[in-house]
C-alpha cells in the first residue's frame, strides 16, 4: 500500500532543502508592495521640514518612587540622564509630532495634558501628536501600577517637560531629507514567555494553578516545553538629515522589553542613542543638537535574554552597543528623499476591562482594606487592590494612531503588545514599510492575543497592567489596520497562504485534506485543499511559532529562515515557515470517508531540549478508541507508543519527525521519517474514525 498521506494532518514544515538565503537587510525601497507616492503626493514647490529636540527630564530631588515592579521600590540616586526627545515633521501641508520618554508608562491623562500645553505654543493639532514611553523600569513612577503608586511630584511637572520637547522640535524646523530602512536583529530579543510542562504550572495570585505559560523560565530550566509565541526581530529606524546631508535625527524602533539597570537610568534605550551618535560622529550623545531615540515596538513577551542557550555575561553596555551596530546597518541601506506624504488617522475605541466576579471581590476586598499606608507588600494585596480597581473602571477608552511618512506607515498601541500583534500588522500593511509603537499615548497593559488567554502567566491576571477585554486583540488590531488604510489611501495586504515546493507536492497528490496550521489567529485552521473545511483547534495553543524547516529561536538556530513549504512573498523574499505548537489543546477535523483505509500525516516534535525532561503528548486520537503517542525518554529520545506497542526513533525530541499513521481495517502501521518499513504495528477497532490532535508539540 502507498505511504502517501491521503490526508495530511499538520504543520508540515519541510525539513528537506531551502529556497535560498533570505536577506536580513531590507532597505526602504526594496520589494514591490506598492508604488512609490513618496514625492508624487506633495503639491508641487512645497519643502520638507524637520526639526529635533531633546529635553532633559532627570529628577534633582530624592527619593523617587520608581516604576516598574510589583512592589514599590525608591531611587536616590542619577545612573543616567533622562530625556523627552522630540520629532516634528511637516510636509507643506500637515505637521506631526513624534516623542519618545524615557519613562515606564504613563496615563492617558498625563499625556493629553502635554498635548494640550504644546498644541497652545505651536501650529501642530493635538490628534497629529504621538508621546510613548521607552519603557525603561528604571525611571520615576509617572504612573501608579501593581503595587507602585505614582510618584506625584514627578507625574505633575512631567507634562510641561514632554510639551517642551514638541515646542523645541518644532521651533527647530528646517529644510530636511527623510528616509527609513530596516534590519533583522535576530541575537537581541527572544520570547520570555514560555510553556510549562502540564505537571509545573505557575499559580497564579488568587491561589489558583493556572499558569500553563509564564515569563522568565530561567535558562534551560526542565520544566518548560518551548516559546509561547514568535519574534519580531526588525530593527526600523526613520532617520533626517539637511539638505547638505548632515544628520538631523534618527527615530528607532525595536521590540526588546528593556535591559535592566539600576535607576535612575534611562537603561539601555539612552545607550544606544549615544553610540548611534557616535556611529555618525554627531556630539550631544543623542540628545541634541543630533537627536536619536529607541522607541518601544511590540515585546511584550519578548526580552534579551535566550532562555534555551546557556547563560552568558552580558553588560547593558554591550548589549546597546551591539544593537546600534545593527542600526548602523540600516542607516547605511538609508535612501533620502527631499520630500514625503504626511497624514495622522487617529481612533477611539472603547474597550470592557475583565471585571472581577462576586467571588473574587469577596476574596480581595478584605485583603485590600487591610494594606497599611496604601502600600502593597506581597502580590495577593497588589492583586486584591487591583481587582477592585478593575471593578471600579469597568471601561476605558483607547487611543489608536496610524502614521504615514511617505511609503513607511507606523501604528501606535497604549499598550504592551505581543510579537505576534506587531507581525500581523506589518504582515497586513498596504505600503513598503511599517513599525509599531508600543506604549504610545496612553498605557493600557498587555493585550494577549485571545488564544493567549487560555495559557494563562502573568501577562493574563487581571489588573491594570493586563485588565483588557479577552477579545481586544483582534479589535485592536482591525482598528489599527483600517486606519492605516485611511492614512496611506491604500488597502490593507492579505496574511496569504504561499505554497513552497514541498507544499505544492503535497497538494499536487490529492490528498482530502491539508492543514498546514500556519494560521496567525482564530480557532479554525485553514485547508489548503480547494473546498475543504477548515480543522477545529481546542485551547491551549500558541500559533505562528517556528515550523520545520525554518529553525527554532534558539541558540544557533535563533535567525528563522525559509523553508520549502513556504513560498515567495510580494517582496520577492521566501518566507519563514510557521507552526501552531500545543499546550493541552487539539486539532479535530473529521475525514470524508472515515470508515475506509486512511492515513494521516504529521509532523511533530516535544520541545526544546531544556535538559531532559519526560514529556509526552497525544499525535492521533481515534473517538472509537486508542491514541499515538510520543513520549521522551531519559536520553532525550522519542517513543512512539499505541496501547502495548511501542518503537523506539533514533532522533531526538527536539527534532521535528515525520509520522506517517496509516489505518487498514484492523490493522495500524506507523511510518516515521519516509521509511518504507513501519516503525510500529498494532491492531485497532475497525469501527473508529480518525481524528488528529496534538499536545506538548506541534502537529
Amino acid at each position: 500500500m502507498s505511504l502517501l498521506a491521503r490526508v495530511i494532518v499538520g504543520c508540515i514544515l519541510a525539513l528537506v532543502g531551502e529556497l535560498g538565503p533570505r536577506t536580513s537587510l531590507i532597505a526602504a525601497e526594496s520589494g514591490d508592495r506598492q508604488a512609490s507616492v513618496a514625492e508624487s503626493d506633495v503639491p508641487a514647490g512645497t519643502m520638507f521640514r524637520a526639526g529635533t529636540a531633546a529635553i532633559e527630564i532627570t529628577p534633582e530631588e530624592f527619593p523617587r518612587i520608581i516604576a516598574g515592579s510589583f512592589l514599590e521600590k525608591q531611587a536616590s540616586q542619577v545612573n543616567s540622564r533622562l530625556f523627552a526627545r522630540g520629532f516634528v515633521l511637516d510636509d507643506g501641508v500637515t505637521r506631526l509630532a513624534l516623542v519618545v520618554v524615557d519613562t515606564c508608562m504613563m496615563p492617558t491623562a498625563l499625556i493629553d495634558d502635554a498635548k494640550r500645553l504644546a498644541a497652545e505654543r505651536c501650529d501642530i493639532r493635538v490628534d497629529h501628536m504621538m508621546v510613548s514611553a521607552t519603557h525603561t523600569h528604571a525611571a520615576p513612577a509617572a504612573m501608579g501600577c501593581l503595587g507602585t503608586r505614582q510618584d506625584p511630584e514627578y507625574a505633575a511637572a512631567l507634562p510641561a517637560m514632554i510639551a517642551q520637547a514638541i515646542v523645541a522640535a518644532n521651533a527647530n524646523l528646517q529644510p530636511a531629507r527623510i528616509g527609513w530602512a530596516s534590519v533583522d536583529d535576530w541575537e537581541h530579543t527572544h520570547n520570555r514567555r514560555w510553556i510549562r510542562k502540564p505537571e509545573n504550572l505557575v499559580v497564579d495570585p488568587f491561589g489558583n494553578a493556572t499558569g500553563r505559560a509564564h515569563m522568565h523560565p530561567g535558562y534551560q530550566s526542565p520544566h518548560v516545553i518551548g516559546p509561547s509565541g514568535p519574534v519580531d526581530p526588525q530593527l526600523s529606524l526613520l532617520a533626517l538629515q539637511t539638505p547638505e546631508g548632515k544628520p538631523l535625527g534618527v527615530f528607532a524602533n525595536y521590540s526588546q522589553h528593556y535591559f535592566g539597570a539600576a535607576p535612575v537610568s534611562a537603561d539601555y534605550y539612552g545607550r544606544f542613542c549615544q553610540y548611534v551618535a557616535e556611529t555618525l560622529d554627531q556630539p550631544g550623545e543623542g540628545n541634541g543638537p543630533f537627536v536619536c531615540a529607541m522607541s518601544q515596538g511590540t515585546s511584550g513577551d519578548l526580552m534579551w535574554m535566550d532562555y534555551g542557550s546557556p547563560h552568558r555575561q552580558l553588560s547593558m553596555e554591550r548589549y546597546a552597543e551591539a544593537v546600534a551596530g545593527y542600526a548602523s546597518q540600516a542607516l547605511a541601506s538609508v535612501r533620502y528623499h527631499d520630500t514625503a506624504t504626511l497624514a495622522v488617522v487617529e481612533k477611539k475605541l472603547r474597550l470592557r476591562y475583565r471585571v472581577p466576579d462576586q467571588e473574587r471581590l469577596e476574596w480581595a476586598e478584605p485583603i485590600a482594606n487591610a494594606i497599611e499606608d496604601g502600600v502593597a507588600k506581597d502580590k495577593s494585596e497588589v492583586y486584591a487592590r487591583e481587582a477592585l480597581i478593575l471593578h471600579e473602571r469597568q471601561a476605558t477608552e483607547l487611543t489608536l494612531q496610524a502614521i504615514r511618512v511617505g511609503d513607511l506607515t507606523i501604528t501606535t498601541l497604549p499598550n504592551e503588545v505581543y510579537a505576534l500583534t506587531g507581525l500581523k500588522l506589518k504582515a497586513q500593511a498596504p505600503l513598503k514599510a511599517h513599525l509599531n509603537i508600543g506604549l504610545a499615548n496612553g498605557a493600557e497593559g498587555y493585550i494577549p492575543p485571545p488564544e493567549q488567554h487560555a495559557l494563562g502567566g502573568y501577562t493574563t491576571w487581571p489588573a491594570r497592567t493586563a485588565g483588557l477585554e479577552v477579545e481586544a486583540e483582534p479589535k485592536i488590531v482591525e482598528m489599527l489596520l483600517q486606519a492605516v488604510e485611511e492614512a496611506s489611501g491604500s488597502p490593507r495586504r492579505e496574511m496569504a497562504v504561499r505554497h513552497g515546493v514541498y507544499a505544492k507536492a503535497i497538494l499536487e497528490a490529492g490528498p482530502d485534506d491539508y492543514w498546514r496550521l500556519d494560521d496567525a489567529a482564530g480557532t479554525l485552521a485553514r485547508n489548503a485543499v480547494a473546498g475543504g473545511s477548515p480543522a477545529h483547534l481546542r485551547p491551549g495553543f500558541a500559533w505562528y511559532l517556528p515550523g520545520v524547516g525554518s529553525g527554532s529561536g534558539i541558540g544557533e538556530q535563533e535567525r528563522l529562515r525559509p523553508s520549502n513549504f513556504s513560498g515567495l512573498s510580494e517582496s520577492g523574499l521566501s518566507e519563514i515557515n510557521r507552526a501552531v505548537h500545543f499546550a493541552g489543546g487539539s486539532l479535530e477535523a473529521e475525514l470524508n470517508d472515515g470508515a475506509g483505509p486512511f492515513s494521516v500525516a504529521v509532523w511533530f516534535w516535544l520541545g526544546e531540549r531544556s535538559g531532559a525532561s519526560a514529556r509526552s503528548g497525544s499525535l492521533i486520537t481515534l473517538p472509537g478508541g486508542g491514541s499515538l503517542v510520543a513520549q521522551q525518554r531519559d536520553d532525550h529520545r522519542v517513543r512512539l507508543q499505541w496501547g502495548d506497542a511501542a518503537a523506539d526513533l533514533k532522533a531526538p525530541a527536539d527534532q521535528w519527525q515525520f509520522v506517517v499513521f496509516v489505518r487498514d481495517g484492523h490493522d495500524v502501521r506507523v511510518h516515521v521519517d519516509g521509511d518504507e518499513s513501519p516503525t510500529l504495528t498494532a491492531k485497532v477497532d475497525v469501527n473508529s474514525v480518525a481524528e488528529g490532535s496534538a499536545e506538548q508539540g506541534s502537529a
